[in-house]
């Protein structure tokens, strides 16, 4: 019987829907509440909370295709039929409801009745003491027990460490003796006969830690069954990679390239790397992944980078995955029609990552190379820790990917080595931090050793901005004082405060310590071991420890500083309603001055997407929306929809503040009491602070006043200075911005006149090395297109020849290369050529074989650079 794989994922999910189980849409790939993982990777993972008793599940059956990544062996992917990065398991669940017996027959009915397997080529493996499965397998279902075999706890047991764990049982398939014969072609064995397509585990034991199996009072299951393997099956092709589910990926990349599929092993593992990660990079931005260098935003750069490298195997020195994408939302529509609403995000995000990775792989593999050609040399086949090292930190190559390309030309890493480099790169950081005065460890241990006597500070900073507390504590140069007198710096501990201690982003509150003629300023309010420290200086009389005092909030401060939290929640929401659920925040910075909110994102904002962010905001803000402080427990928040920060701890109780139906999120910070009390919102600036991730700053209130009144200045010195009114002052600029490109123009007319000029004196310089005519030459104040249109001239005069000039601009080198068509043919490239040439100068570049063109830093290096160009065609 033949099926798509989408009629597959429908047929398995009608079935289980006729045996009464929930049928519930694919989780999404980054896990929810569940930081013990980086993605989904297996059909169970999204029900672990139902599998544990944590939650109740909605029916106790439920089935489900589930969209999963797995890396652990992505050096496979491609070189073999079945591994992937991404794939789908199609599984059926039961809460403590049926078990074995219903689990086994109805895995039998699927795939003979529904998908019409030969009863004769499938076989059973169970775990070797699990009788009652023999039992249901032979006696029930009718099998014969030759065909029933029992397995060891490796292949048939599963459990990870303590708790529930259980046996399974496995079916196969037998393929036929075509597809091998070898002692690996056996069930369970690792050869292409017998292929594995279901698994049937039986949760039924809770394993101790003293290594004892106890009956679980509710038995689970848990199955898992991969789609595009049994597609294959179906389809009578021979690997995953060929059914209808990724084929068209493939069939893609053969007409992109003009190269055939099976020209070559290399070609085959090439197509197949790309088609399998670039459905994985697809889906994993759909559910929000953007690559970073950290966490699974790593795992997605260095899977899109691994597909980058494959795809120059075969030629492509552009960007082109990002172009795969429609590929597989048409492959995928039957199953996630919603791929198509974010294609056009998902292509963006992936062309901006190749453009970026493009920039730095030639530069990287060139200098792989080279390195190779040293080890070849010295005759070793093992790259030095500090080289691999290097690499990383120099150029940015990863050391998996310089750890992949290696192993392909027959070389290994010292792995041990790089960490040994990165470790003292880590220490010379370190020591670094300590020579500017950086507080570790040992500076905090004051603080944990009076968290245990004081317990706990008292905040009530939400209700009250001036309250009376006592002082437990005084510390002075990180220890425990009995005294702070006028003149002095030190720390107070209070036992109750109206001071807000620097959390979540938001600074610590200012204000006065008053106890009658004991006057103390503070200037900053930090948490340290769970308390609220106040940093002080005294400026009359002296503070002693069991003092009551008057703590005093600045209350000016404290409300700019509400403004611009409150104003943060409201962009954090407007960035995701402009630019994609995808925005999440990365970090902030809540002061009285201004606001400064990292989130992830790709590209940096247009303006038009600037000015939508600020109307809605500032919509809300006229809106005055009331502002509403609710204390809950985290579970109660989330089910409430309240937004939290992935990486961040919460408590079992968490505030969350909640601006209308516009914004709700986990905050514990201060804030205003309606949106209106904010004033006004602007961004003064969008900037890239990382790889994926964009800072915008922003202010609001009495601070935008003072801006606005800045910039009406800056605009009447302006008009003053270029005699007009503000009002013209655009086409008084505009006037003077068009009158300077003219004048350029006239000077760039010079140079060119003054080079041609030249031409002859120049094409008698060349010389003639190996048979081949070159010209090299080094010119002043020539920018690059003038640098190109003197090499385009100087090839017109030349019948067949090689031109690399090089220009002194700005302290700054530019380097043109040209080659021309006979001798592009014999094997010269302008591009390899003019790369090795501007790497004597500290720079790189590359091109075209014809035309190329590079930079450097050391102008002093020019002469020697351009013999360089004299020794690689000698040597050619």
């Amino acid at each position: 019987m033949t099926m798509t794989g989408d009629e597959l994922r429908k047929a398995y999910l009608d079935f289980f829907a006729s045996k009464g189980h929930l049928i519930l849409p694919s989780a999404p790939l980054i896990p929810k509440d569940d930081p013990s993982i980086l993605w989904i990777n297996a059909g169970m993972a999204p029900f672990k909370p139902y599998f544990d008793g944590r939650q109740t599940p909605p029916r106790k059956r439920i089935a489900t295709s589930q969209k999963c990544i797995r890396t652990n062996d992505i050096e496979n992917v491609g070189k073999t039929d079945r591994h992937h990065t991404f794939f789908e398991m199609l599984g059926n669940f039961s809460f403590g409801d049926y078990f074995k017996k219903e689990a086994i027959t109805w895995a039998w009915e699927f795939v003979t009745e529904v998908l019409k397997l030969e009863k004769e080529r499938l076989w059973i493996t169970i775990y070797q003491d699990d009788d009652e499965a023999f039992d249901i397998w032979h006696n029930t279902v009718g099998l014969p027990e030759e065909r029933i075999l029992r397995m060891g706890k490796k292949g048939n047991f599963w459990e990870i460490g303590t708790g529930p764990c259980g046996p399974c049982s496995e079916i196969h398939y037998d393929r036929g003796e075509e597809y091998g014969t070898s002692e690996e072609d056996v069930v369970g064995g690792e050869g292409d006969r017998f292929l594995e397509i279901w698994n049937l585990v039986f949760t039924q034991y809770d394993k101790t830690e003293d290594g004892e199996y106890l009956p679980l009072p509710n038995k689970n299951i848990d199955t898992g069954m991969g789609l595009e393997r049994v597609a294959s099956i179906l389809q009578g092709v021979d690997s995953n990679f060929e059914t209808d589910l990724i084929k068209p990926l493939l069939d893609f990349i053969a007409e992109d390239t003009g190269i055939e599929y099976r020209k070559n092993e290399e070609t085959v593992t090439a197509f197949r790397v790309i088609a399998d990660h670039i459905r994985g990079i697809t889906f994993a931005i759909f559910d929000g992944a953007l690559p970073s260098n950290e966490g699974r935003g790593y795992v997605i750069r260095r899977i899109l980078r691994r597909a980058v490298r494959y795809g120059g195997q075969l030629g492509y020195q552009e960007p082109f995955l990002y172009r795969m994408v429609p590929v597989v939302t048409k492959i995928m529509a039957g199953g996630y029609p919603e791929l198509q609403e974010k294609e056009e995000h998902i292509q963006t995000v992936i062309k901006s990552e190749e453009e970026r990775f493009l920039q730095t792989l030639d530069q990287g593999l060139s200098i792989i190379n080279e390195m190779v050609a040293g080890l070849k040399e010295k005759k070793e086949d093992v790259l030095s820790g500090a080289d691999a090292f290097k690499l990383y930190d120099t150029y940015g190559f990863p050391l998996d990917l310089t750890k992949e390309v290696l192993e392909e030309k027959g070389f290994k890493v010292d792995e041990a080595g790089f960490k040994k480099e990165m470790e003292k790169q880590r220490e010379r950081a370190r020591q670094a931090r300590e020579d500017i005065g950086f507080s570790g460890p040992e500076d905090e241990k004051i603080y944990s050793y009076l968290k245990d006597e004081i317990e706990r500070t008292d905040f009530i900073g939400y209700e009250s901005l001036d309250h009376q507390g006592r002082i437990m504590a005084l510390l002075q140069e990180g220890q425990e004082v009995d005294v702070l007198k006028a003149g002095e710096m030190g720390e107070i501990i209070l036992d109750v405060t109206p001071f807000y201690a620097e959390s979540g982003g938001q600074i610590g509150d200012k204000g006065l310590l008053r106890d009658g003629n004991n006057l103390a300023r503070v200037y900053d309010t930090r948490k340290k071991a769970e308390l609220s420290v106040h940093f002080v200086r005294v400026q009359e009389g002296e503070f002693r420890p069991g003092q009551t005092l008057e703590a005093k909030v600045f209350p000016d401060i404290r409300k700019a500083t509400a403004r611009n939290h409150s104003a943060t929640h409201l962009l954090h929401r407007a960035l995701k309603e402009v630019l994609g659920e995808h925005v999440n925040q990365s970090g902030s910075l809540v002061t009285a001055d201004r606001l400064r909110f990292d989130f992830n994102h790709f590209s940096a904002l247009t303006e038009e997407e600037i000015a939508r962010v600020e109307e809605m905001v500032n919509q809300v803000i006229l809106d005055n929306l009331p502002v509403e402080v609710v204390e809950t427990s985290l579970e109660k928040a989330r089910d409430m929809g309240a937004l939290s920060l992935f990486e961040e701890k919460y408590g079992d109780q968490v505030r969350v503040v909640t601006m209308g139906e516009f914004s709700k999120e986990l905050c514990g910070g201060t804030h205003v009491h309606s949106t209106g009390e904010i004033g006004l919102f602007k961004i003064i600036s969008e900037s890239s602070v990382a790889a994926g991730i964009r800072r915008i700053e922003a202010i609001t209130g009495t601070g935008l006043l003072r801006y606005l009144n800045q910039q009406g200045q800056i605009v009447n010195q302006a008009s003053a200075i270029l005699k007009t009114t503000s009002g013209k002052l655009i086409d008084r600029i505009n006037t003077l911005l068009d009158r300077q490109k003219e004048l350029e123009k006239e000077i760039n007319s010079l140079k060119d006149r003054l080079a041609s000029s030249k031409l002859s004196d120049l094409v008698n310089q060349t010389e003639d090395i190996n048979g081949v005519r070159l010209l090299t030459a080094e010119l002043k104040g020539m920018d690059n297109e003038a640098l190109r249109r003197l090499s385009d001239q100087l090839k017109e005069k030349m019948d067949s020849g090689i031109i690399i000039l090089a220009s002194n601009l700005q302290d700054k080198v530019i380097f043109v290369a040209s080659v021309t068509r006979d001798l592009v043919e014999k094997g010269y490239h302008a591009g390899k050529i003019i790369g090795r040439v501007a790497k004597i100068t500290g720079g790189g570049g590359g091109g075209r074989p014809d035309m190329a063109q590079a930079g450097g830093q050391k102008i002093e290096k020019i002469g020697e650079a351009l013999a360089e160009a004299k020794k690689i065609i000698a040597n050619n």
